[in-house]
């Protein structure tokens, strides 16, 4: 099972991306509106109030060296990727920090609520 599927509920949506271009509001909203914050852009650079935690888990999917491990989960608290439950080892959790810092929008991993082993 995917990532986005476990934690989500979600197939990947065509044309998903770790780090979308904001979508363009209407032509005379978009001189009102202000753009998406990095933390809020969705798959498909919409706005969803988990967008941040999606994306990690997209990115994660898109790594192959990072399988589904069904006993850690992806959430964010504003900009931070936050990580809980258990890895393997301290080598994947570190591999997902990096993963998850490359994620646009990430501007911290909280790792304090992992468990390694």
């Amino acid at each position: 099972m995917s990532w986005l599927k476990r934690l989500f509920g979600l197939e990947k949506p065509q044309n998903a991306q770790v780090n979308p271009q904001p979508q363009q509001a209407a032509p005379s909203a978009a001189a009102t509106t202000e753009s998406i914050p990095a933390e809020r852009l969705g798959l498909n650079g919409e706005y969803d109030q988990s967008g941040l935690a999606k994306r990690v888990a997209l990115a994660f999917d898109q790594d192959s060296q990072l399988g589904d491990i069904d006993t850690l989960w992806v959430a964010q608290t504003s900009s931070t990727v936050v990580l809980r439950g258990r890895v393997p080892n301290q080598d994947i959790l570190n591999k997902m920090v990096s993963v998850a810092r490359s994620v646009r929008g990430a501007t911290d991993v909280k790792t304090d609520e992992v468990t390694v082993g």
